[in-house]
């Protein structure tokens, strides 16, 4: 809802009003996606967000309306859709980069889900282990070694360099008969520190956990807490992935709902 703008007057004159902006068509339409899409209405969302790319293509949140169209696409578990079109959003804006590493990591596993059915699946998580991000290529090894791909070996291997990822890298290797061997510096692990207020109470509860167990935060937030989070484009569920590359000290979220409020900060 917009408030209105008091214009000032001359003494003895009323105020004047300013009608609020106007939401032009392609905004509305943007506006009605999302709510679409926080209403887990994904076939709606998903016909929304195409219908801006062939009525709006100047619109300037292009990128963001491809992005989250794929998004939508992985959510309704249209899993070859989705890696299709997070494929075209990253080779249509490469200069996206927050946006396009959570593409990346996307595609790999709706890949990851697709590989006994998708022509597309295994070739592109095998390519996916040249990317030049390690945190990719590690991603891609733990999909493809699901399947016994040995392919991934190499790229396991450097995973066991990080926190987040070592001890599923560990299991991968043995599963496939190969010892997991330590090369290089061990990474320096992260935490989550999660600030508790409860209302009407003065004292805060303050809680470390080690970012390997960043999936434990959602057992600390309620439903409302849960919704407002994804709301704000956050999954409880991937903080570890924020946590270890964040900066320390960066607040990675603040909810709250009628007994507490909760923030969450990388440390």
């Amino acid at each position: 809802m917009f408030l209105p703008f008091w214009v000032a007057a001359p003494p003895g004159l009323p105020a004047v009003v300013a009608p609020p902006p106007k939401e032009s068509p392609a905004d509305a339409l943007f506006r009605q996606a999302k709510n679409f899409r926080y209403a887990q209405r994904w076939y709606e969302a998903a016909a929304a967000y195409r219908h801006i790319l062939h009525e709006f293509p100047t619109f300037a949140r292009i990128p963001e309306v491809r992005f989250w169209l794929a998004s939508t696409l992985e959510s309704d578990q249209r899993w070859d859709e989705a890696a299709e079109a997070y494929t075209e959003f990253l080779g249509l804006h490469p200069d996206q980069n927050l946006l396009g590493r959570e593409a990346k990591l996307n595609r790999i596993h709706c890949w990851g889900l697709r590989q006994s059915q998708s022509p597309q699946a295994t070739p592109g998580l095998v390519a996916a282990l040249a990317d030049p991000s390690e945190e990719m290529q590690v991603a891609a090894a733990l999909q493809l070694s699901k399947r016994g791909d040995r392919r991934a070996i190499e790229a396991l291997q450097k995973g066991l360099r990080t926190s987040s990822c070592s001890e599923p890298c560990r299991l991968a290797l043995q599963s496939m008969g190969v010892d997991p061997k330590f090369t290089g510096p061990v990474l320096t692990g992260r935490y989550l520190v999660l600030r508790i207020q409860e209302k009407g109470k003065p004292d805060t509860v303050t809680i470390r956990l080690a970012a390997g167990l960043a999936k434990a935060v959602a057992g600390y937030l309620s439903d409302t807490q849960i919704q407002q989070a994804r709301r704000k484009g956050v999954d409880p569920d991937r903080l570890m992935d924020a946590a270890l590359n964040a900066p320390k000290g960066t607040v990675l979220l603040s909810v709250d709902d009628k007994d507490s409020s909760i923030t969450i900060i990388s440390e």
